[in-house]
C-alpha cells in the first residue's frame, strides 16, 4: 500500500502537512529560529512515516505543500523538496520511541547557550517542574547527516520524565505526544532557560526539593486544566 493508494492515510497527511507548515511560524513568531535553521515534524499515527521541514527553505516559503513526506528510516517518500538535514534524528526518535508524536528542533538563543556550556538548566522554577518534571539534560555531541543526534536524544531522555535534551554543541530538542505539544515545549524550554540565565548572574539558583517538583509534575499533568469533559462540550450533567 502505497501513500498515493490509501485515501485515509493520504487524508491525514494532507492534515499533518497543513499543521506542521503552520507550526513553523510558532518557531519565528517566538523567536526560536533564525534564517532556515531548525524544524518541525510529526509522526503519520498508524503508518512508519513522517511529515518534515524540507531542507534549507526559508521560512516564509514553508507552505503546506512544501512539507515533505518520508519513512522512519528518513527516506523521501512524497515531495518535490530534500528533507532536512535532522530527518534522520528524527526518525530514530520516532522508531524508539513509540509514545513521540511530534519533535521541534530549534536553535533558541539561551537554550543554546546552555547546550554550547554543556551544562544541564538546574528546575530552579515551578515551571520547569510543571512542564519538564526536572533538570533539562544535556545530550552528547554528534553530527549532523546521520542519526547520531536522534542516538543521543533517546540515550539521554530514556530515563528522563523531560521532553527536552540541550544536545552538547548543537542546540535543544523537544517532543511532545504531537507536533503542537512539542512546539509548546520548545517555546516553553527557551522561556525558562532565559529566566535561569537571567537568574545566575546573581549567583547560582537554588534547585526546588525533588519532592516539590514531583508533586509540581504530577499535578500539572494530571490536574492542570479544564476536564476533558468540558473541552467536549459534554451537558448531559
Amino acid at each position: 500500500m502505497t501513500v498515493h493508494s490509501a485515501p485515509s492515510v493520504r487524508s491525514v497527511i494532507d492534515r499533518l502537512r497543513d499543521s506542521v507548515s503552520a507550526l513553523h511560524t510558532e518557531l519565528t513568531r517566538y523567536e526560536l529560529v533564525v534564517w532556515t535553521a531548525g524544524n518541525v515534524s510529526a509522526r503519520v499515527p498508524g503508518e512508519d512515516l513522517m511529515v518534515i521541514k524540507p531542507s534549507g527553505v526559508c521560512y516564509d516559503e514553508l507552505a503546506p505543500e512544501a512539507m515533505v513526506v518520508t519513512d522512519l528510516h528518513g527516506k523521501l517518500v512524497e515531495g518535490s523538496h530534500a528533507p532536512s538535514s535532522d530527518t534522520a534524528a528524527h526518525a530514530y526518535v520516532y522508531r524508539h520511541m513509540p509514545d513521540v508524536g511530534g519533535i521541534v528542533h530549534s536553535h533558541s538563543t539561551y537554550a543554546t547557550a546552555w547546550a554550547a556550556r554543556r551544562e544541564p538548566i538546574p528546575c530552579a522554577l515551578t515551571m520547569m517542574a510543571d512542564e519538564f518534571g526536572g533538570d533539562i539534560p544535556v545530550g552528547p555531541f554528534a553530527l549532523i547527516g546521520d542519526d547520531s543526534i536522534g542516538r543521543g536524544i533517546v540515550e539521554t531522555l530514556r530515563d528522563s520524565r523531560s521532553r527536552a535534551v540541550l544536545m552538547g554543541g548543537h542546540g535543544p530538542f523537544t517532543v511532545g505526544s504531537d507536533a503542537a505539544d512539542a512546539v509548546k515545549a520548545a517555546v516553553m524550554l527557551e522561556d525558562v532557560a532565559r529566566t535561569v540565565h537571567l537568574a545566575s548572574q546573581l549567583g547560582r539558583p537554588p534547585r526546588l526539593e525533588q519532592h516539590h517538583i514531583d508533586h509540581l509534575f504530577h499535578r500539572y499533568q494530571n490536574v492542570y486544566g479544564q476536564p476533558a469533559t468540558e473541552l467536549r462540550g459534554d451537558t448531559s450533567s
